[in-house]
């Protein structure tokens, strides 16, 4: 066993997702299968299936500096602000020149640019009314900057571009930062502001790939025979990592601790999924936690909802989970939708209170199951009951073949 100053604990969650804007709220209605995706319209492209989140935008910072930064970085402020409260870290326990801001998205710069584009529209494409705040919102790094000025951090601050398997990654490169001694404190997750760009909903129709039906809140269905696309959503989740001797110095309450990760490529295609490496991307995170896949209670698929990419996973899970009878598989996004860059770590939150309540939350929309996608033990319609829940399993794959897995354990302290 790693020693203490090694050991990666999560102390703290802030969210926002489109069915809450914090976590017990979220969890509950993870729990009910409660969706609350809605239509909305977007300029040239129509209506659509998407996830918009409702929260108190003007709690941490004023109305003028939202309408200076990106709605991004709205996003981040707040889950930031709330994931250090949550953590009891009000008092600046950590020096802010030690803290570290990682922050994991698909894109960045699509919403600001259309809207740019659309605004000198009515100056016939006059460049001249091109606003200068463009550059500093289109940088990758925005997000994790604002964060930064938000809260007065000084240390390092960074976005990670790693498609759908962003947010993920970024906790991977907390626990990394971590234990390299380069930081004390991160605060690592994911954001997505995607639906404010009509370019994302065409792109993906022009794929075949965006999902539809006339109930918004059954567009998307993850292993469902009848499955058609991917519903797009906004949202954000960022959590605190510490080491666990820090983390027990001031009797900080934890969440779990992260055991395990893997990450790695499918050099195949630039869209279309691979099972094998996603197979192998989990195992990784085995070998690097030290257990078998018959350890894990609960795998948190990445499934969108697209026919080949739950396929793809199905097949992975199968190939490791097949002689492990007490795992269960689950699927937060056909409740929230796909919040890309956010996905990952607001799944992974979603089945964090599984570890004191037993629980564990459901997939809706399943109507007629694809075979293709049968898994045993898979939770759908209503959450299943479980003793002694101890493992999570954390599925994001991305698009350019980028697979990430991350484990986390409930601490036993």
């Amino acid at each position: 066993m790693l020693p203490d100053n090694q050991r990666i604990v999560i102390t703290g969650v802030g969210l926002v997702s489109p069915n809450a804007s914090h976590l017990p709220e979220y969890r509950q209605k993870l729990l009910e299968g409660r969706s609350e995706i809605k239509r909305i319209e977007l300029r040239y492209f129509g209506s659509a299936p998407a996830g918009l989140c409702t929260f108190e935008e003007t709690r941490y910072r004023k109305r003028k500096e939202n309408k200076k930064g990106t709605r991004a970085g709205c996003i981040g402020v707040y889950c930031a602000h709330e994931a250090l409260i949550d953590a009891g870290l009000e008092d600046d326990f950590y020096q802010k020149s030690r803290t570290g801001v990682y922050v994991g998205l698909t894109e960045h710069g699509t919403v600001e640019t259309e809207n740019e584009i659309y605004n000198i529209k009515g100056y016939d494409y006059d460049v001249a009314y091109w606003t200068h705040h463009h550059n500093p919102r289109t940088v990758l790094n925005n997000p994790a900057g604002e964060i930064t000025m938000s809260l007065g951090i000084t240390g390092p601050h960074y976005s990670i571009g790693a498609a759908c398997a962003a947010g993920n990654a970024s906790l991977i490169q907390g626990v990394q930062m971590l234990r390299l001694g380069e930081i004390d404190m991160a605060i690592a997750g994911g954001i997505s502001e995607s639906t404010g760009s009509f370019g994302i909903f065409a792109s993906f129709k022009a794929q075949g790939a965006l999902g539809e039906a006339e109930d918004p809140t059954k567009a998307c269905r993850p292993f469902d025979m009848n499955r058609n696309g991917i519903v797009v959503s906004e949202g954000g989740c960022l959590y605190i990592l510490e080491t666990l001797d820090k983390a027990l110095a001031r009797d900080a309450a934890i969440y779990g601790e992260i055991v395990g990760y893997g990450m790695n490529s499918d050099a195949k295609d630039l869209v279309l999924p691979f099972g094998e490496r996603q197979a192998e991307c989990m195992q990784l995170a085995l070998d690097r936690a030290g257990l078998k896949p018959h350890d894990i209670d609960i795998i948190s698929t990445h499934a969108t909802g697209t026919q080949q990419g739950d396929t793809e996973e199905c097949k992975a899970i199968r190939s490791l989970f097949g002689s492990a009878p007490r795992t269960h598989v689950n699927n937060t996004k056909s409740i929230i939708g796909h919040a890309m860059g956010a996905a990952g770590v607001l799944e992974l939150a979603g089945n964090l209170g599984s570890f004191s309540d037993g629980l564990i939350h459901p997939t809706i929309n399943v109507d007629e199951l694809d075979p293709a996608c049968q898994l045993d033990n898979l939770v759908l319609d209503k959450p299943v009951q479980r003793e002694n829940i101890t493992t999570v399993l954390n599925n994001s794959f991305g698009m350019v073949g980028i697979n990430s897995t991350v484990i986390v354990q409930k601490y036993p302290g």
